[in-house]
Parts: structure tokens; C-alpha cells; sequence
């Protein structure tokens, strides 16, 4: 449960709380959006090409998409095209590498399948050579069940950044009854239990994709993207998690990989061939930043082993593992960006309070190869280090102390680099009550900001003389009406290593190129009652997951019938409203073979082949 409790206890007060809202009870499908229900997405923006992505809902073996990425709304002006392939080894899904792009420029992208094109999405190359100026906001923590997604939404009204940068906790494993205080019952995942297997991470994905904030912010802007541990299972690490047990939930290495399989599938992020589980990369910004993306759960990290003991001191112990680690150094040396930005999953600067630390899923589980990160930065004369860091669904703003010398609140000295962490999205804190940020850095002098309650990102704006993080909060996640506010402004300035007070929060820039438009092509389904969003796994052992989406109540029947047209397997299932729900369809005690499944609702039928090993 990331130890959150252990602020509880350190704050001396906290109590959990329920909510109760009006809100619709199941996620929504736009019938408009058809056969592209889960929108448009793009991501990891290089200077002559970028990562589209979609997914084509189908039933059939094998679907056709086209694609084009133009210069216009309209697509006069394309600039490539081409088509892809793709069927349920990848859940239906399409991801493009988009070549042949110009560097520092927006462009827009569309899929067709069949005759109807989906939604306009928009992108933009990263710039190379001397860039004066980036802006991007800075995401983690996003757990639909804790509220609405008001600051995706905030970030798409705002159209002067030029990616969105999440740390992961991209959605999260748990089922309705688990890990948050602040749970909306109105706005329950599915499906409805915890995920560990492949179906139920591709069903997670889907579910998440289909809200509409979550899909407006990916249809406008780049995302550049690393998982923490709620996309396999809560304080995960390279060997296993806390929230997973073998004899419940199968091998671990088995749920590692049907999670990072689901998102690569579903996720714009560009495929590693030569390692399942590496997602660490650079992304060059010309000579203003690179960001440098590090994989601090799954890849390297040993287990959890406290806050202290000669177990967590010891020099071996790891967070990032050998090559991990030694790649990281090596592009610290090697970059020749003003700024290196880390993006990382849990906070690195010491988070202790009477000398004891607070955490051991965090940084300080694992000091010694902290400790060699920082030596070595320090060591080789590497400026301008800052860490961009999710997780732990709360605000801070740290100076990240060398273990070698005595650091000063006052001055600075003696800070090797600087970490701004965004809170989250909407997951909840464990801490419902307000805390001054003062009595915190009192007790934690490397501390200059913190916040334990407020919802929302950070947005993050780089040029020549300094970076500068502005905390930005929703009033509420509760409602889709609310507002946003600017609460703290931190910067490093060049070569200063150590945050000082900004004075006053980011003024908008020159805005960017028209946002897409929702639509270029409309398609009513509402009359057709149902659509089918999944269904899988096919070859099957035991069951059928099959979600599907209702556009009115009714009834749904699930039928098998066998080669010879027997009825085998028949389920029929009362729903009193409409949305997405999940079904499995348990094949367990029938014989090897082939079997034609049929799922209908209000007239409309989808069949399917299925065979059962």
C-alpha cells in the first residue's frame, strides 16, 4: 500500500472517507466514435518521427487499417500514409512508427478501417539544435475509481505545451473493494475484480481508454510514458509485488509479462525488440534537454527490504539493476543538453523524519546505489540534473542532498540536484487533513514545497536560464465542473543545482496549432443496443472474457454451439442500465475443439469462432 499509513502516523492524525456522487454508474461508449471507440493517441516524439496508435473494435479474424499524418485538418498536405494489419494477437490494436516527419513541427493523423475514419488526432515532433524553450505537463497516479479526470481535461483547454510527460500508474490493478479511501462507487472499474491476467490487462486498458478526458488529452498532445507498479500489481519489483500471491494469482513472471504485453499494445510507446521488459530510453529536446526515462520497478528492482538493517545498506542492492544502472550513467556523460530530466517512478531525495525513513518502496529502500548515483554526477561535474518523479499521490518540491556533504536550506550548497514531484490525477493520498508545507521543511530542511491533499499535475517549463515546476490543482474530482489553480512555483536555475522560490507561477505562451477536431466522420450505432468491445483469450483453457458495451438495458444471451450445431453452453444475463460490462463464458467442462460462440443483445448478434485446448 506504498506505506502512505507511515505519514499518517508520522502527521499524528488522518481518517479514511467515502464519497458519494451523482455521476453516471458505468463507463460510456460514443457511438460516434465507431469502430475507433478508444480514439487516437501518439508518443515518443523524435525529430523525424512519432509512435500513432489506435484500436479497431472487431470480431473478425483480421482487420485492415489505413493511416495518413498531414500537415492540415483537412489532409491536403500528407506527408505519409500507409496501412497496417492487425487482429486479437494485439487486441485489434495499430501502432505506426510515422517516418519521414520534419523536426519541431505539429502535425495531425487519422485511421480509416472500412470506410469510416476515426477521430483527428495531433502530435508534434521533438526540435533539434538550439531550442530556447520547452513546456510539458507532468502526470502520474490516475485511478479511475478515486474521481474524475479533471486535470486531463485542464491540460487539453490549455494548448501551450508540447507533450504530456506520465510517470506511470497509468491506470491501477486493484478491483472495487481494494486500496483507496476515496473511492467513487459511481465509477467502478471494469472489469470488477483485481487484473493478473492478459485478458484482464487488455480489459483494464480498454476501460481506461474509453473516458473521454483521458482519450482528449491523448487525441491532442504527445505522451512520453514509463509504468510504476499498478500496471502488473502494487509495490511490484523485478521478482514479484506485494499484491500478488502464486497460488491465487499464477507465476509471477507469467502476470509481468501479460502486463507489459498489454501495454505495449495499448500504449503509444515505441516497441523494444531486444528486451520484453526495458522501457528506459532517451528522448532527445535538441540542445535545451533529453529526457532520460528510467524503469525503477520492473526491470532491475530487488525486492522491498525495509528502510534500514545492513540489508538495505549493502552496495550490491539495487533498484535499477547492472546494465540499467550503467546505461544511466552513461548517458548522463554522454548528453550535451543544458538539462537532463529523469523521469522516474518513486521519490528519490531522502524522505526520513527523526532519521528514520518513511518508505521503503521509495529511493530510500534503497540508498547505497542512490548514493552512487549521486557520487557520480557530482564527481564527473554534471549540472542541471532534474528528477520528475510520480507515485506517491502528493506534492513536493526537494533538494536532493549529497551524502558526502552538509547541506545548507539556506543556500543550497551541498545539493547535487533537484526533484519536483507531481501529485496524482485523482488517487487518493491516505492523508485528508491539511499540513503546512513550513512544518514539513522544518522537520525536513531539503524539503521547500509540499502538499498531501490536492489532485492534479505539474506543469513544467524549461528554457536556457532555469526549469521551473508550477503545481497545478483541481478544486475537485468529484465533478466534471471545476476549476484550476496555480498553488507553487519552484525553480532551479542554471548550474545552481538547488530550487529557489520562483515568485510567481507560468504565464501562458503562444498557443499551439488548432486542436483537432473531435470529429471528421460520424457514425451512429445507438440503434444497433450493443456493441463488442473484446473477446478472449481465443484458444482458451478454462474461459471467455467478452466485454461489451450497452447503448440501452436489456438482455444479453451468451450461446456455444458445437460442430454439429448443438447447443453446449448457454448464459443469459439481466442488465437494468446501460455501459460496459464484462463476461466470461466458462468452457471448462467441455471438450477440446472448435466451438461457434454468439453473443446477442436487442437484436444484434456477433458470432465467433472459438477453440477450446
Amino acid at each position: 500500500m506504498k506505506n502512505y499509513l507511515l505519514f499518517v502516523f508520522a502527521f499524528s492524525a488522518s481518517f479514511l472517507f467515502a464519497q458519494n456522487h451523482t455521476s453516471p454508474s458505468r463507463a460510456q461508449v460514443d457511438g460516434a466514435l465507431a469502430p475507433f471507440y478508444h480514439g487516437v493517441a501518439s508518443g515518443d516524439p523524435l525529430t523525424d518521427r512519432i509512435i500513432l496508435w489506435t484500436r479497431v473494435t472487431s470480431s473478425n479474424p483480421t482487420e485492415s487499417v489505413d493511416w495518413q499524418i498531414a500537415t492540415d485538418t483537412s489532409f491536403v498536405n500528407i506527408i505519409n500514409s500507409g496501412t497496417s494489419t492487425t487482429d486479437s494477437s494485439r487486441d485489434y490494436t495499430v501502432k505506426v512508427d510515422a517516418t519521414g516527419l520534419q523536426e519541431n513541427t505539429w502535425y495531425y493523423y487519422r485511421f480509416k478501417n472500412n470506410g469510416t475514419f476515426s477521430i483527428t488526432g495531433r502530435t508534434r515532433t521533438s526540435p533539434s539544435g538550439s531550442v530556447s524553450d520547452l513546456r510539458f505537463a507532468v502526470l502520474a497516479c490516475s485511478n479511475y475509481q478515486d474521481g474524475y479526470f479533471n486535470a486531463y481535461h485542464d491540460i487539453t483547454n490549455k494548448n501551450d505545451i508540447d507533450a504530456v510527460i506520465h510517470l506511470g500508474d497509468y491506470y491501477y490493478e486493484y478491483g472495487p473493494s481494494d486500496f483507496s479511501p476515496g473511492i467513487d462507487s459511481s465509477r467502478l472499474q471494469e472489469p470488477y475484480k483485481e487484473v493478473w491476467t492478459l485478458a484482464d490487462y487488455r480489459q483494464r486498458h480498454s476501460f481506461y481508454k474509453l473516458d473521454p478526458d483521458l482519450r482528449g488529452v491523448h487525441q491532442q498532445f504527445p505522451f512520453i510514458t514509463v509504468w510504476d507498479d499498478h500496471e502488473s500489481a502494487n509495490d511490484s519489483w523485478s521478482g514479484g509485488a506485494q499484491n500478488h500471491t502464486d497460488s491465487a494469482e499464477g507465476y509471477w513472471n507469467d502476470r509481468k509479462e501479460d502486463s507489459r504485453k498489454a501495454y505495449f499494445e495499448w500504449m503509444p510507446i515505441r516497441d523494444v525488440h531486444n528486451s520484453v521488459d526495458t522501457i528506459h530510453r532517451v528522448i532527445p529536446m535538441g540542445n535545451l534537454a533529453d529526457f532520460i526515462m528510467l524503469d525503477s520497478r520492473l526491470e532491475g528492482r530487488e525486492i522491498q527490504a525495509g528502510t534500514s538493517g545492513a540489508a538495505v545498506t549493502d552496495t550490491n542492492r539495487t533498484m535499477l539493476g547492472a546494465a540499467q544502472l550503467e546505461w544511466y550513467k552513461q548517458q548522463l556523460s554522454a548528453s550535451t543538453a543544458k538539462w537532463k530530466l529523469i523521469g522516474n517512478q518513486v521519490m528519490f531525495a531522502p524522505l526520513k523524519l527523526f532519521g528514520q525513513a518513511l518508505n521503503q518502496d521509495q529511493w530510500d529502500g534503497y540508498p547505497a546505489e542512490r548514493n552512487k548515483i549521486i557520487r557520480y554526477i557530482s564527481s564527473n561535474h554534471i549540472n542541471n540534473v532534474a528528477i520528475l518523479t510520480g507515485d506517491i499521490h502528493t506534492s513536493w518540491a526537494n533538494d536532493v542532498p549529497h551524502p558526502d556533504s552538509t547541506y545548507s536550506s539556506t543556500t543550497g550548497h551541498g545539493s547535487a540536484m533537484v526533484e519536483f514531484v507531481c501529485t496524482s490525477v485523482t488517487s487518493s493520498s491516505f492523508i485528508t487533513f491539511p499540513v503546512s508545507g513550513s512544518i514539513i521543511s522544518g522537520l525536513i530542511p531539503h524539503v521547500k514545497y509540499a502538499d498531501l491533499a490536492k489532485r492534479g499535475y505539474l506543469l513544467f517549463d524549461v528554457t536556457n536560464q532555469k526549469v521551473q515546476g508550477d503545481w497545478v490543482y483541481m478544486n475537485t474530482i468529484t465533478s466534471r465542473t471545476f476549476t484550476s489553480s496555480t498553488a507553487a512555483s519552484w525553480c532551479d536555475l542554471d548550474g545552481a543545482n538547488h530550487l529557489t522560490n520562483c515568485g510567481g507561477a507560468l504565464t501562458p505562451r503562444g498557443t499551439n496549432p488548432a486542436e483537432a477536431p473531435m470529429f471528421t466522420d460520424v457514425k451512429n450505432v445507438a440503434n444497433d443496443n450493443m456493441v463488442m468491445i473484446s473477446c478472449f483469450p481465443n484458444p482458451t483453457v478454462n474461459e471467455v472474457r467478452i466485454q461489451y458495451y450497452l447503448f440501452k438495458p436489456t438482455d444479453v444471451n451468451i450461446q456455444m454451439t458445437n460442430i454439429g450445431g448443438q447447443t453446449v453452453y448457454s448464459q443469459n444475463i439481466k442488465h437494468n442500465e446501460n455501459g460496459l460490462f464484462n463476461a466470461e463464458a466458462d468452457m471448462s467442462k467441455l471438450a477440446s475443439g472448435v466451438y461457434l460462440m454468439s453473443v446477442s443483445a436487442g437484436g444484434k448478434v456477433y458470432s465467433k469462432k472459438v477453440v477450446k485446448n
